[in-house]
């Protein structure tokens, strides 16, 4: 797991009344002991206040280590995070029930709509974990933190420790607090998409502002109550374009079933073969 970085518009606000000179000799070690890790990395805790821009997440997360003998340390969100995705690679759904909320929304954008409630999302984890096989799993990247107990973070899956293609993913996850610990409210994943429309996409996006700009009055309602206009695109296509489309939708299905069926007969035989020759 990488090392959280805590990336916040707060600077932490020093102690009234309490100067390095009071600290007990241990903290004050372990104060030292941080700074030289820190100067191990190449960068020195001066330089950072002086580059905050260009060293704000290494700066803060070491600023957070040094406040936890402050006795200001407490969950963090980072920390439910990974042992969020520890217990995915483990399957252990009994330990990652424990780190959901009752009213939990996670919303996969890979699917058409998000899954609401404790039982829908753990319902989703059981298929993924179960998918996963028992040589699939996450691996973290980075961490990073925000304010009011929010974590961002990066991953891809790997199969015995070798990169997935098109596994790649961004997650955001908001926490709330339970007790002394924390536990997930809400997620937002966003995964890499195999295919890379490249410059298309900027020739498709240029062509929708196009259409915005030159029709304002009618992009305003859209965007309003895209639901209406698109009721109205459906009628007009169930009474003009239905009659001749429908066959040849369906003709082009039974097409993919039946290419899809010879497929993974094709598939299964070479698989059978392979578990012959390569046992």
């Amino acid at each position: 797991m990488a090392a959280p970085i805590r990336v916040s518009g707060q600077t932490p606000r020093p102690i009234a009344g309490l100067a390095l000179s009071s600290l007990p000799m241990k903290t004050a070690c372990q104060l030292k002991q941080n700074r030289a890790m820190t100067m191990q990395q190449g960068i020195s805790i001066k330089s950072m206040k002086k580059n905050k821009t260009k060293f704000r997440g290494l700066y803060l997360a070491v600023q957070r280590r040094s406040n936890s003998y402050f006795g200001s340390s407490g969950p963090f969100p980072s920390e439910t995070i990974e042992l969020f995705y520890t217990c995915i690679n483990d399957k252990n759904l009994k330990q990652l029930a424990k780190l959901v909320s009752d009213d939990c929304c996670f919303n996969d954008l890979s699917f058409p709509q998000p899954f609401k409630g404790k039982k829908e999302v753990l319902r989703f984890f059981e298929e993924l974990t179960a998918v996963m096989g028992k040589n699939v799993k996450f691996r973290i990247l980075h961490v990073c933190e925000g304010d009011g107990l929010t974590a961002a973070i990066d991953w891809h899956l790997e199969w015995q420790g070798k990169q997935i293609p098109f596994t790649r993913g961004c997650s955001f996850y908001e926490c709330a607090e339970e007790g002394k610990s924390l536990i997930i409210k809400e997620a937002k994943i966003v995964i890499e998409s195999p295919i890379k429309p490249g410059p298309f996409a900027l020739t498709l996006l240029k062509i929708v502002t196009t259409l915005f700009d030159d029709f304002p009055k009618a992009t305003e309602r859209f965007l309003k109550s895209p639901e209406a206009i698109l009721k109205i695109l459906l009628k007009i296509y169930n009474t003009f374009l239905r009659p001749f489309i429908n066959p040849l939708l369906a003709l082009c299905i039974n097409l993919w079933k039946f290419r899809a069926r010879l497929f993974a007969f094709a598939f299964n035989i070479i698989h059978h073969i392979l578990k012959i020759f390569f046992k």
